[in-house]
């Protein structure tokens, strides 16, 4: 299961581990995921999805078909088939 998020793309990144003498060893920086549900009452169906928390703050925002539908107009591939509202 990869640590993606599948709206905004946030991704592991990596950094160092900084100790009180400064040395320095790897660590890797993980976003902040969730697998959610929703309902999307324009279509009528149920979407599974990993997002991430700044996604899910603008989903409360927007709304989940306001804001899948600007993802598709800017191009971006987030895996979710939306048919036609009803």
């Amino acid at each position: 299961m990869s640590r993606v998020c599948q709206l905004t793309g946030k991704r592991p990144i990596s950094g160092n581990n900084v100790s009180h003498s400064n040395r320095k060893t790897k660590r890797r920086f993980l976003p902040n995921l969730h697998k959610k549900r929703f309902f999307v009452p324009e279509t009528g169906e149920w979407v599974s999805i990993k997002v991430s928390s700044t996604a899910l703050r603008t989903i409360n925002k927007l709304g989940i078909y306001a804001y899948l539908k600007k993802l598709e107009q800017k191009g971006v591939d987030t895996g979710i088939k939306l048919g036609e509202p009803k």
